[in-house]
Formats: structure tokens, C-alpha cells, sequence
């Protein structure tokens, strides 16, 4: 087993079968030690981190298996904290897809001259870059086409697959009372297929209950319980 990338929350095996393991930390994005999903930073490390947001991640992803939407999931053991995933190719240097139902976050902080924070949002969809040294900037449509990192038909599928994806975890949060905000993605090319990579747990999503943030170990007892 080949280490080949040490991410923030994650790092990244080469199997010799030409499959992938996913080691999921305990180290969770924010600053001075409180959580933040959108932030770039490793801002606290909670024990057992790991493997609740791998619990979560396969109940969404098997979820996804069973409504046909295309993903690099394999199979999962949260006591090991791994993920087994199917080879996918990033695109450019990789490509983080938010569907937003507020108006929060980054979103807020840059259009906050023209709408109140927590005002609903039409499951809008934004690309930023995976550049930590530039903070993530958002990129246009026409800026990745130009680029050559994602064609406009493949931006469409994506926008596409990315408001089916958070429709359905927001479907499944609604059964236990909970209201997302927005939710972060990550994807890749399997061959021409654009499939949905990384994970789906409470690190990539903000999640209301009763006008107060759910955290994410609060987040997995509450879908999971029972």
C-alpha cells in the first residue's frame, strides 16, 4: 500500500489492486479551535473525528448507490476510519461544487451588501478552486472553459448532478428535523463519466436545527440513531 497524498482530513493509498484507500483523521477544518466547514485550515482535532465522518459518508453514499448517481464508493469499514474508492481523475488541480439553500458563510461575507444573511437560496451553485494560497477563489463557467479545466458541457452536467446530490441529503436531513444550509462536493472523471469523489459528512455541510448549527458529531447521532 503506496502513500500518494496527505490531505488535511485525509490521506490517500494506492492499493495494489489499482483501487484507492481514503484514512480518514480526526483533524477537522476551522480556526482557534472551533469547526468551520468552509474554512482551509485544520483549526481542531476531536478523537474519533475520523470515524464518524466516515459512518456518515457511507450511509449518504450508499444512499447514492441506491438512487443510480454515479460515485468512486466501494465500500467503507468505520472502525478502520477507510474508505475503499474507485480510481477518478480530479479536474485541473481539483474543484470544490457548493449548492447553497442560504445565504451564509462566504456567501454572505461577499454579497452581504445586497441580501440578509440566512435568506433562502434556489440550491445555487458555486465552483471554487482547490487553491489554499488564494483562498479558494470562485470560478466562472466561462473562466473554467477558457482554462481548460472543465468543458461548458461537462460544467452543466456537474451544476446538474451537484443540486440531485443535495437534494437528496437534504431530503434525509428533513427526516430527522434538520434543515441544510449548504453542502460542499468534490468530483472527478471515471473514464467520461463525472462521478462524485471525497466524502459526504458533517466536515462539508452546515446543518440547522431549530435556528442552531448542528455539529458534526451531533449530525451523524442524529441520522444515524435508531
Amino acid at each position: 500500500m503506496e502513500l500518494i497524498y496527505t490531505g488535511k482530513t485525509k490521506n490517500v493509498y494506492k492499493l495494489p489492486n489499482g483501487l484507492f484507500l481514503l484514512k480518514f483523521k480526526d483533524d477537522m477544518t476551522g480556526k482557534d479551535g472551533v469547526f468551520d466547514p468552509g474554512s482551509n485550515e485544520i483549526g481542531l482535532t476531536v478523537e474519533g473525528a475520523g470515524q464518524s465522518g466516515l459512518r456518515l459518508t457511507k450511509f449518504f453514499f450508499e444512499k447514492l448507490k441506491e438512487e443510480g448517481i454515479p460515485t468512486h464508493y466501494v465500500d467503507a469499514d468505520p472502525e478502520a476510519a477507510t474508505m475503499t474508492v474507485k480510481p477518478a481523475q480530479t479536474f485541473g488541480k481539483g474543484l470544490e461544487v457548493i449548492c447553497r439553500y442560504k445565504a451564509v458563510g462566504s456567501f454572505y461575507r461577499r454579497y452581504g451588501g445586497y441580501v440578509e444573511e440566512g435568506h433562502p437560496l434556489d440550491a445555487f451553485v458555486e465552483v471554487t478552486l482547490k487553491d489554499d494560497e488564494r483562498q479558494d477563489p470562485p470560478i466562472s463557467e466561462d473562466a473554467l472553459d477558457m482554462l481548460g479545466i472543465l468543458s461548458k458541457d461537462e460544467y452543466s452536467s456537474l451544476k446538474a448532478l451537484t443540486q440531485i446530490i443535495a437534494s437528496i441529503v437534504r431530503e434525509l436531513l428533513e427526516t430527522k428535523g434538520l434543515e441544510l444550509y449548504d453542502i460542499k462536493f468534490e468530483f472527478g472523471r471515471s473514464g467520461d463519466e463525472i462521478v462524485l469523489i471525497d466524502e459526504i459528512s458533517g466536515g462539508n455541510m452546515r446543518v440547522y436545527q431549530h435556528g442552531k448549527q448542528v455539529t458534526p458529531f451531533e449530525l451523524e447521532k442524529a441520522m444515524l440513531k435508531g
